[in-house]
């Protein structure tokens, strides 16, 4: 007897919508600046369940205007949905010609909705003797299963499905039947559609009277068993109740028909397939897609005619010519179809290690005839302080390469890099490399400093397309359609079992050395004409990779930091926690979890009540994120000590406790590693340890800047730090006469601002005039409404919306400013700094309001940040060269924002901070003069 036929049907948009979300934290923008996260993750999850479940039948089904009969019944059903996200608007179109290419069918019909498409196949499949699997988190199908009708379910956080069968449901929802999860349905109701169900009814209750009526009709049959408040409010709603019941059951009667031949697998389209996930630049998911329908074997046939692939280890290819005939060769003559993805193993290339005196000696001398080069390392570790040179791959021809091994021993690896010298510091030799900050840390504990020109191509990607990820597999895989080849399978997956470098044959390493070189010389030679197109060559060669060399001598320098103080502070910071949770314990009226989001809205919200409606998660807990508490905390003292405790236990256990393990043995003190490609406005960010983001609002959080200390006696630190260089941009792009005029006569130009808003003299501001003036001053760069205004000041909505009207009559050049940034975003799709560093908006022209709006916030306030970031690095590379030209012992030690912090010889202090002032406040001619203020001390918070 033959295995029962399965059917799985599969709910669209509910995977769609799962996919978004799965990325909202990263989303997947491709280079053409399409947001592909929706489309990516849907088809993830189809090719799982295909790979997964090997199914005979497929279809999948999608809502087609939604439920025209539920509406009728209930004009409010589903109406308090947000918009589609327009990036899942775009995805389906994509989506569908996928599906079509891959001859899976689509099933819609208009006026329904996909469950009653699903409920009704599924139903005339059962009668058809299939099992059938419905493919959605949606817990309503559960109300569908039978003994040959289950749900399939995506697991909440990944790792595969899990089956509901009867058993299943029956547990989950505490019911007989199945079709009891309908009346669970009604009397709870359904905020996600707008369901109204009995008021005052949640889950538990709602699963009691299943067990004590068995259905909605038995709850309302009886509630004379009822009492109190419930019994009044069941009452009173039970057409409510019956209503709810009707929208939460699925129809099983919708005009579709279960022909089982149309529902067939059948080998789909792959050039198709193919042709469109190379047009999204779904590189990797191609070979998912191949693996997953087994056309792997049919596919190289079609491409390389049917040639095997064959690898010489000792001896050059047909065709190729060899700088030396002695070492370990790796070659490969296939050549492929333009549309295979190209990978080590079909692509033809030549690589070839040096490892004789005469290699050596014939690879020395054609490499310094190069007038550009291509090297990367290969190192014992990612920590460029500790790790230890393995190799280095060269490249100056594409296909082509060389890799030189390092001995373990260190004084025969100093002598060997001596050798590469003469390269290294050669000023007409470019040097080419992908995120060349780290190869330049690791050769300087060699004692080599790499000299004239550099092009990094991560760097180069970061201006061409920042908001997209610049990892050299992602870009090699988006712009050269290869496949490199993955360091896990050399070392192995991160783990005790990892093997180092050292521990790979050299043939291997040669492959994937040389390989990487290859590849990111081929990057800089697609790059080099992008940056062209896009105007960002002068500000790639002009600030990002100069200050590449800058950033690296900061990193490497490093800060002292008084380990001795911080332990102290960890210690105030212990007690200072203790005497909160106390006093919340006693508010509270009990000892719980202050750490627990759950545990605490049962406090807040459940048990004292502090709010009418408070709000809810997804999950159905109160909600008690950081905006919500803050909001209330003003009018309950509980709330602003939870805030308090919270702050204080991120500040010692981020940095307080942490610090103090990220001081680096081998010298000491703390190094941080600045990070040119993460923020979209070109400001750096820093990471390990991120000293961007210590608090500094509060006393405490102060107090970790006292940690950072001076290199010795003989040193003090300097913080040159800009006033208000926002503002002065502002003013300055703006054309704002008046507010250059409050700049270039060195007015307060919060007091400024409130002399003409409050229309008072200057002198006669107050100290709250002053303060909100500075609030809509800089909340003007961010889109201030009224409402958020409102919110941080003392004004009523009203007093914020006149208060910001009468600012825009008072500048109404700042208005134009804002309204031309807009305009010209949405005509190019793009605004710029200063220097012409695009910030992209993709979503400038979006149907969706919200979209829309936070895109034109950027477009106003990205040209403001991005050119204050442009300013401080120009500032940044200036006075680098200058204590480099002056051999000071001064060493320029951070950037913070708007900030720059100097170990100061202290004999070199007064020059120093001449030419810091001078660098700083000349590093580019606005209408508006900049403005720095400096200071010294013993430790950060003294000179800030």
């Amino acid at each position: 007897m033959s295995e029962q036929k399965r059917l799985f049907l599969v709910d669209a948009y509910a995977l769609i919508f799962r996919g978004y979300y799965a990325f909202i934290k990263n989303p997947r923008i491709n280079s053409k600046g399409l947001d592909t996260s929706a489309i990516l993750g849907f088809t993830n999850s189809l090719l799982d369940v295909i790979k997964r479940e090997r199914p005979d039948h497929l279809a999948v089904c999608f809502d087609k205007g939604g439920s025209v009969e539920r509406t009728e019944m209930f004009e409010a059903y589903k109406a308090n949905r947000d918009e589609t996200p327009e990036a899942i608007k775009i995805a389906v179109p994509y989506i569908c010609n996928i599906l079509k290419a891959m001859h899976i069918p689509i099933i819609e019909k208009a006026g329904y909705e996909a469950d009653d498409i699903i409920g009704t196949l599924s139903v005339q499949a059962e009668k058809a003797g299939y099992k059938t699997f419905m493919v959605t988190p949606d817990k309503d199908f559960a109300q569908l299963v039978t003994d040959n009708v289950f749900m399939y379910r995506p697991k909440s956080f990944g790792g595969g499905y899990e089956t509901w069968g009867l058993d299943e449901v029956k547990a989950k929802f505490e019911v007989e039947r199945p079709e009891q999860v309908i009346d669970f349905l009604g009397m709870m109701g359904d905020s996600a559609d707008n369901i109204p169900g009995l008021p005052g009814v949640g889950e538990k209750t709602a699963k009691k009277f299943i067990k004590e009526f068995g259905s909605m009709e038995g709850l309302l049959e009886n509630t004379h068993q009822l009492k109190g408040k419930m019994k009044e409010k069941v009452e009173a709603n039970k057409e409510l109740g019956l209503l709810s019941k009707k929208l939460a059951r699925i129809m099983l009667d919708v005009p579709v028909e279960f022909h089982e031949e149309d529902f067939e697998m059948s080998q789909p389209d792959t050039e198709a397939v193919k042709t469109i996930f190379q047009e999204l630049e779904f590189r990797r998911l191609i070979d998912n897609f191949i693996k997953t329908f087994a056309v792997e074997t049919e596919t190289a046939a079609q491409t390389t005619g049917g040639t095997t692939a064959t690898k010489p280890e000792t001896t050059a290819g047909a065709g190729q010519f060899s700088l030396f005939d002695t070492g370990t060769t790796t070659t490969n003559t296939v050549s492929t179809d333009s549309n295979q993805r190209k990978t080590a193993e079909n692509a033809s290339h030549f690589y070839q290690s040096v490892n004789s005196p005469l290699a050596l000696k014939l690879f020395l001398k054609s490499l310094m005839q190069q007038t550009s080069v291509c090297f990367d390392t290969e190192t014992t570790g990612l920590n460029p302080l500790t790790a230890e040179l393995v190799g280095i791959a060269f490249s100056w021809e594409t296909g082509k390469g060389f890799y030189l091994p390092f001995p373990e021993d260190k004084s025969e690896a100093q002598t060997l890099i001596e050798q590469l010298r003469p390269f290294f510091e050669a000023e007409h030799i470019q040097k080419i490399g992908q995120n060349l900050k780290y190869d330049i840390k690791v050769l300087n504990k060699y004692n080599i400093t790499v000299k004239g020109k550099l092009f990094d191509t991560m760097l180069a990607h970061y201006l061409i397309n920042p908001d997209m990820r610049h990892n050299m597999d992602v870009l090699a895989e988006t712009y050269l359609n290869y496949t490199p080849i993955s360091i896990e399978t050399l070392i192995g997956k991160k783990g005790k079992n990892q093997l180092s470098m050292r521990q790979v044959s050299i043939e291997k390493q040669t492959e994937y050395a040389v390989e990487d070189a290859d590849i990111t010389l081929q990057l800089k030679e697609h790059f080099e004409n992008e940056l062209g197109q896009a105007n960002t060559q002068k500000l790639f060669n002009d600030i990002e990779v100069p200050l590449l060399r800058v950033l690296a001598d900061m990193e490497l320098e490093g800060i002292n930091l008084d380990v001795s103080f911080l332990n102290e502070l960890s210690t105030a910071l212990n007690n200072d926690i203790a005497a909160l949770q106390d006093n919340i314990y006693t508010e509270a009226g009990e000892e719980f979890n202050i750490a627990s989001p759950k545990q605490l809205g049962d406090i807040l919200f459940g048990k004292m009540k502090l709010v009418d409606k408070p709000k809810k998660t997804k999950s159905g807990q109160f909600a008690t994120s950081e905006d919500i508490l803050s909001y209330l905390a003003k009018d309950h003292e509980i709330i602003q000590h939870i805030l308090d405790f919270r702050g204080l236990s991120k500040l010692k256990s981020t940095y307080v406790d942490a610090l103090p393990l990220q001081v680096e043995p081998s010298t000491g003190r703390v190094h941080t590693d600045y990070m040119q490609t993460v923020a979209a406005t070109g400001r750096l960010s820093s990471n390990n340890p991120n000293l961007q983001n210590i608090p500094i609002r509060t006393e405490r959080g102060r107090q970790v800047r006292k940690a950072f200390i001076p290199k010795n006696e003989e040193y003090t630190l300097l913080a040159a730090d800009y006033s208000q260089i926002e503002l002065r941009i502002i003013a300055a792009l703006s054309e704002e006469e008046t507010m250059i005029e409050a700049f270039k006569n060195g007015e307060d130009i919060h007091a400024s601002t409130a002399a003409k808003v409050f229309n008072v003299p200057i002198s006669e501001v107050t100290r709250e005039q002053r303060s909100n003036a500075k609030t809509v001053n800089f909340g003007i760069i961010y889109g201030v409404s009224a409402f958020g205004l409102s919110n941080q000041t003392d004004l009523s909505r009203s007093e914020a919306k006149d208060l910001i009207d009468t600012y825009y009559k008072t500048y109404p050049k700042l208005r134009n400013y804002i309204s031309e940034q807009v305009d010209f975003a949405r005509d190019n799709g793009y605004v710029q700094t200063v220097l012409g560093r695009r910030r992209y908006l993709k979503d400038i022209n979006s149907r969706n309001a919200v979209v829309r709006g936070a895109a034109e916030r950027n477009a106003v306030n990205a040209p403001i940040q991005g050119s204050a970031a442009d300013i401080i690095k120009l500032a940044m590379i200036k006075i680098h060269s200058k204590l480099n030209e002056g051999a000071f012992k001064t060493k320029m030690l951070l950037q913070v924002h708007d900030e720059l912090v100097f170990d100061v010889y202290k004999p070199e202090l007064e020059t120093i901070k001449a030419l810091v002032k001078t660098e700083m406040e000349n590093a580019y001619q606005l209408s508006v003069p900049l403005d720095v203020e400096l200071d010294t001390g013993n430790n950060w918070l003294e000179a800030h």
